[in-house]
């Protein structure tokens, strides 16, 4: 490499997410220099590129936000109880402006490579537009980020209007007497489905597995709510984060094996009605034992079967697996969209896609369509990572040390990659916690390491293989506890054919904080310095 055409900073984050952003005001308060590389040409990460109708957030918008500024946190009036994509991204770019963060950004650079030269101890990173050597690497690239693509016979021969939800137009999309198809009911197909069904003269949606979904109930802001909360948000937060997925309603420590079948009914019906995602957290036993979870997920199907008024197609709509196995959806109005005439459903169990024509899919029938709409989810967790050509030590690809299924120390190191840390990384709890303190807690943590080592001079970290090897063991060993192992759901990558299977997230929101606790006060046990080969 010519060194003139080379870019040199402290450290390069991949990726101008919230993740991205509060870790470049961290690094830049610890006196170094940062930049984020991203691919986009705005920030907001999977709030810019997911723009499809309905895109919401499931969590309460008092709770997914930040944290780390109290007067932020006061100042900030979301307009609803579910905060929307828009006002999500309007609030990072608040954010990005009110601390200058900006500045700081490289958009439309979309890094193709990174490679550690051991001699230097120094990161290289390539983008598409230019060269760039660093000491930290730091990848807050998202754990659903990169699409799942299918490939379906004749895709590509298809000559209408191809949308993928995760990366929908900027443009606002009008479906109004038009024939669309959409494959997938994940969450952003739940949310989707009902605005689309409003315009579209006919709406086909075609369904691999059904999920369960509870109603958000959504609506404006409750001021005498939010007022409450203000007045005392640092409690708030702490109490959210001793619970088990660092959600407020998630909280009950009640056993369905111990309570009352019809207290339970009633509890039920008031979480249906006003706790989202919470209802899953109604009863601790709820994923944990799996005589619990039925009477949950039971509750659920003949809900779905009161709203879907056609017998046969609640009995498609109704999973036949654990409640919470997927990730748990939340709606507005989804099984009610299928009392519609113009909107029909098609099992693709019984009858998968046999060919895409250039304007029909052929199923159990041939499906004349005017615009196809790709729902099908992502490469999740370690997908933003393997897609990237990142070489550690002795030229190691992660993409192959990963071959039989991904493995970090805490979700935040990588053995044989020096220096690299990633943010809601495999083995932490990101996708089965709120993402928002678990990604300041992971920035925190980063930015407390790289401090902790400058004062001790330290030049390189990495993770030991053997503190590696027991973190996943201990990750699957509490996951084989619960349900969330007997159901085949991206958690393990069973959505991608050719990917490893493994379950990834740590589940435990408290037990995970108290181990970084522990690794941080044995200086960074588990954990190998300035190694030398």
């Amino acid at each position: 490499m010519n060194d003139q055409t080379i870019k040199e900073f402290d450290a390069i984050i991949v990726g101008a997410g919230f993740a991205g952003i509060y870790q470049l005001l961290k690094l830049r308060r610890l006196g170094l220099s940062a930049v984020i590389l991203e691919k986009a040409d705005q920030i907001g990460g999977t709030w810019h590129w997911n723009r499809y109708p309905g895109a919401r957030c499931d969590i309460p918008s008092l709770e997914y936000s930040y944290q780390f500024d109290e007067d932020l946190q006061q100042e900030w009036n979301w307009s609803e109880k579910y905060s929307a994509q828009p006002e999500i991204l309007e609030y990072i770019n608040h954010v990005a402006d009110r601390f200058e963060l900006r500045d700081g950004i490289n958009f439309e650079e979309e890094v193709s490579k990174a490679t550690f030269i051991e001699s230097e101890s120094k990161w290289y990173v390539e983008t598409s537009k230019n060269k760039y050597e660093t000491r930290f690497c730091i990848f807050a690239t998202g754990c659903l980020s990169v699409p799942n693509k299918p490939n379906f016979n004749g895709l590509e021969n298809f000559e209408g209007e191809i949308l993928q939800t995760s990366t929908w137009p900027q443009e606002e999309q009008n479906f109004s007497g038009k024939k669309v198809a959409i494959i997938g009911t994940g969450s952003s197909a739940i949310q989707s489905i009902p605005l689309i069904a409003e315009q579209a003269e006919e709406l086909y949606v075609f369904q691999r597995t059904p999920n369960y979904s509870i109603p958000s109930n959504n609506g404006p802001m409750d001021k005498e709510v939010e007022k409450q909360v203000k007045s005392r948000y640092p409690e708030f937060r702490k109490e959210n984060y001793l619970n088990g997925f660092g959600i407020a309603a998630m909280s009950d420590e009640a056993l369905i094996s111990e309570s009352d079948p019809e207290e339970v009914n009633a509890n039920f019906e008031e979480n249906w009605k006003n706790a989202g995602l919470g209802f899953f957290g109604g009863y601790a036993d709820i994923p944990l034992d799996v005589d619990a979870n039925a009477v949950a997920a039971n509750f659920v199907r003949n809900k779905i079967k009161g709203i879907v008024k056609d017998p046969h197609t609640a009995a498609l709509l109704s999973p036949d697996y654990h409640i919470g196995g997927k990730r748990l959806c939340v709606d507005t109005g989804y099984f009610e969209t299928f009392n519609k005439e113009n909107v029909h459903l098609i099992n693709l169990k019984e009858n998968p896609i046999s060919e895409i024509t250039s304007n029909s899919i052929n199923s159990d029938e041939v499906y004349e369509i005017d615009t196809l709409i790709l729902a099908t989810g992502f490469d999740a967790m370690t997908g933003a990572l393997t897609n990237i050509d990142i070489s550690g030590r002795d030229n190691i690809k992660l993409k192959d040390q990963w071959k039989e299924g991904a493995k970090s120390y805490l979700g935040l190191g990588i053995s044989n990659f020096p220096n690299l840390f990633t943010v809601t990384g495999p083995g932490s709890p990101s996708v089965l916690s709120n993402m928002m303190p678990s990604i300041e807690q992971h920035v925190n943590w980063i930015t407390d390491c790289i401090d902790w080592m400058i004062k001790n001079e330290k030049k390189v970290i990495e993770s030991s293989a053997t503190a590696e090897e027991d973190w996943m063991v201990l990750v699957n060993e509490i996951a084989d506890m619960t349900i969330f192992t007997d159901t085949k759901s991206w958690y393990n990558g069973s959505n991608i054919e050719s990917k490893a299977k493994a379950f990834l997230p740590f589940i435990g929101v408290p037990v995970y904080t108290e181990k970084l606790e522990e690794v941080v006060s044995e200086n960074y046990k588990g954990f190998i310095f300035d190694r030398v080969n």
